[in-house]
């Protein structure tokens, strides 16, 4: 994995999630079409993030990492719509939201923080 980047490394475990999920979906539940929505929102946010790590500058790196949020607030919304019309089982939900949660309040943090270092220089 990245070498002591824990957001890269939960957003990369992730993404193998939501590609377990997304195969699950379409093999087993025969979805196809919110499981795609799933698949690129949910692969997007680690993306950025990646992107995020060679960031050109602070306000690059802020963008990136804003950009995963949206993603990420994106993906709560596909997962959420999944478990409604019961594609996805309270358990799968349940643990995918926790993730996705837990993910969703370190990037804001790192946006926060970033946002305090550039008001500062």
């Amino acid at each position: 994995m990245t070498e002591n980047n824990i957001l890269a490394d939960k957003t990369i475990d992730f993404s193998i999630r939501i590609i377990r999920c997304y195969k699950y979906l379409t093999e087993e539940k025969n979805e196809y079409i919110i499981s795609k929505q799933l698949f690129r929102s949910g692969t997007s946010i680690g993306a950025n993030v990646h992107e995020a790590i060679q960031a050109q500058s602070k306000p690059d790196f802020i963008n990136k990492l804003s950009i995963s949020l949206k993603e990420a607030s994106e993906s709560s919304y596909w997962i959420t719509l999944l478990q409604k019309t019961e594609f996805l089982d309270q358990k799968l939900y349940s643990s995918l939201k926790n993730d996705l949660d837990e993910i969703i309040r370190i990037l804001i943090s790192s946006i926060k923080t970033s946002k305090k270092g550039i008001k500062k220089t």
